[in-house]
């Protein structure tokens, strides 16, 4: 995870979502799970997130490609413990749908807010580690939002980092488009002096 800088609220978004979930919020101020379906009005906004962020998972760091990969809003404070802002655009990531569904209502750090270097990449293991120069209460929030996504335990996602650095080093691929699909894994090869031609 690397921070990520928050993108401007689309134009029309409050006719579109914020308008007509607020109508529901008023009718209905604490959904169940079951009256929420239908009211997803923030997949809207799906396109316009996809392109302000270029594509890229706000928790793996990513590029979600179009034909294979599952991309939705998550809301970082879950409407089912803040309903008043499920419909506001601040409170919106965009993920991968496997990050969405694993963290589900449990918290994690925000990369909206993150601080530069909390994780790390161990290019011997392709493993996200804290970064050591952390407090120890910083290490426990790293390692907890490592856990949560399964950011290491996901074998594809691991596999995943394997190929983007392996086809950097053996120069099949360019560093600008290394970081352009993958910033996380670019962000580290540059920080840790492993550049081709360094």
């Amino acid at each position: 995870m690397i921070s990520v800088q928050p993108q401007p609220e689309p134009e029309e978004f409050n006719k579109r979502v914020r308008t007509p979930g607020n109508r529901f919020l008023t009718e209905t101020p604490a959904p169940t799970s079951n009256q929420w379906k239908g009211k997803d009005y923030w997949r809207r906004v799906l396109p316009e997130m996809r392109r302000g962020y270029k594509g890229i998972c706000a928790y793996s760091a990513h590029w979600i490609p179009h034909s294979t990969g599952n991309h939705s809003v998550d809301h970082f404070v879950p409407k089912v413990q803040a309903p008043q802002l499920a419909y506001e655009w601040s409170n919106f990531r965009y993920v991968a749908t496997r990050f969405n569904s694993r963290k589900g209502t449990r918290s994690i750090l925000d990369p909206f807010t993150l601080a530069p270097n909390w994780f790390i990449l161990d290019f011997t293991s392709l493993y996200i580690k804290p970064n050591p120069d952390l407090l120890p209460e910083q290490k426990q929030a790293v390692a907890d939002t490592i856990a949560c996504l399964k950011l290491n335990e996901d074998d594809d996602l691991v596999a995943e980092r394997e190929a983007w650095v392996y086809e950097y080093r053996i120069g099949e691929m360019s560093f600008s488009y290394v970081r352009k699909r993958a910033p996380f894994i670019a962000h580290e090869l540059e920080r840790q002096g492993l550049l081709r031609g360094q």
